[in-house]
């Protein structure tokens, strides 16, 4: 059984109070992150789920509208400080729901991330409405990258958190992923 994280999967994730406590120090604390999360703004609401669901397996998380570096109105500087945090962390995570396709920085983020990293280290956390709804997959590169999903591995007792690989049917623990 392989599933996407729903809309309501991520809220009731976010709204949990250990999780909302997570997500907060995720976004006060700049230094040392590992794992850039990138998102379309119109899915800020369902983030607190989704650093809390990386921080929990062992990520430390850069959001870029936590970043009070940033300009408020989008320049060349945004774009040098977005590419800084994205060389300096180890993995890059697109956040992709229908909104993705709308983003002007997403395909940006993820052209520079795929440049910057090797592909292992790339991998999409897609969510929709429904665990197997996948209008966010429209746009065809998309198809490259590795899925964040939730399933049942051979040898787990229950399903978990997992990095799948649908070109070769593989999958990596999550918590794993992060750490490689």
């Amino acid at each position: 059984m392989m599933l996407f994280a729903t809309f309501n999967d991520l809220k009731r994730i976010g709204s949990e109070p250990q999780n909302m406590r997570i997500f907060e120090s995720a976004r006060v604390t700049k230094s040392n992150k590992d794992t850039f999360l990138s998102h379309s703004s119109k899915d800020n609401e369902l983030l607190p789920g989704v650093v809390s669901i990386l921080e929990n397996h062992g990520a430390s998380v850069y959001v870029d509208n936590a970043d009070e570096s940033l300009p408020k109105n989008p320049s060349v500087k945004t774009a040098e400080i977005l590419r800084g945090n994205l060389r300096s962390t180890r993995k890059y995570v697109l956040f992709v729901t229908t909104n993705s396709k709308d983003s002007i920085w997403i395909p940006w983020e993820l052209g520079v991330a795929d440049g910057e990293k090797r592909p292992s280290n790339v991998a999409l956390f897609p969510s929709a409405e429904g665990q197997y709804e996948q209008k966010w997959s429209e746009q065809e590169y998309l198809g490259l990258y590795q899925r964040i999903i939730w399933a049942n591995l051979k040898g787990e007792d229950k399903p978990l958190w997992v990095v799948y690989n649908h070109h070769d049917n593989t999958a990596t623990k999550l918590s794993q992923w992060l750490r490689n």
